[in-house]
């Protein structure tokens, strides 16, 4: 395991890689290790996964290592409104090919993206997390900085709810076209429905990863700018249980690295 760098920024830990292989293979290591302190603890615990290709090698490497998977209840970050229930790109779609079909979860609870009221969804999915508080989010960054869908112009810190919808930036759907999920931009839905930042920061612990050199900005605001909702990423320097895992192109602009 080739660990570059190894810092805080204010309550932040940031974890530097090589390559985003080894930057998975860690997440992997230390979710695992947290899942089973808390399971010594409590009968179940309740976990968020983020959807997206820079959760690939986190995940690939999770669903390998033997956890008592049947004492948790899995929850996911975000999803799109309005996609057809057989498109590939849906976040629930990635998700059921990644680690719910592979492990055996006590439940897995998806957001409905193709709700008939997606207002009444949201009410649903926050009820569901304040009868099942989040232990764990395993997330990302945006290009843009947001987490979940919590796009900068939307971002509020002290949001009274715990999921929301949101119109997605023009960047964030750039994104996606990046990313390979999209063939343009034009099929990338606008709207969503998304956790907030509040309902991610509820979790007891946070694991982030971030590889890859278009994330490189996105980083460089997130650990050296402000902690402000212009990157709504900043609000992790302020959690008291956060890793940030990064490979050298996305720590590529970084002073300390």
């Amino acid at each position: 395991m080739n660990l570059l760098n190894y810092f805080k920024v204010e309550n932040l830990l940031v974890k530097v890689f090589e390559t985003r292989e080894e930057a998975g293979e860690e997440e992997a290591k230390d979710v695992a290790k947290i899942v089973n302190k808390l399971l010594l603890q409590k009968k179940e615990i309740n976990i968020v996964f983020a959807s997206a290709p820079s959760q690939n090698e986190f995940l690939d490497n999770l669903v390998k290592i033997n956890l008592p998977w049947n004492r948790i209840n899995a929850f996911h970050l975000d999803e799109y409104i309005g996609l057809p229930e057989d498109a590939p790109q849906r976040f629930s779609k990635y998700l059921y090919d990644k680690i719910f079909s592979k492990v055996h979860f006590k439940s897995v609870n998806y957001i409905n993206g193709n709700a008939k009221d997606v207002y009444e969804e949201c009410k649903r999915y926050e009820n569901l997390l304040k009868k099942y508080p989040l232990d764990i989010a395993c997330i990302g960054v945006g290009e843009n900085g947001h987490i979940a869908f919590n796009e900068p112009s939307v971002a509020n810190f002290n949001d009274k709810a715990l999921v929301k919808i949101v119109e997605l930036e023009e960047k964030s759907r750039e994104q996606q076209v990046h990313d390979g999920c999209f063939s343009h931009i034009e099929e990338v839905p606008k709207y969503a429905i998304t956790l907030t930042i509040p309902a991610i920061i509820s979790a007891k612990y946070i694991f982030c990863i971030v590889p890859g050199k278009n994330k490189k900005e996105a980083i460089k605001n997130m650990l050296e700018g402000p902690i402000d909702t212009s990157c709504p990423a900043s609000i992790l320097r302020t959690h008291k249980n956060a890793i940030l895992y990064l490979d050298k192109d996305s720590s590529s602009l970084l002073r300390r690295a």
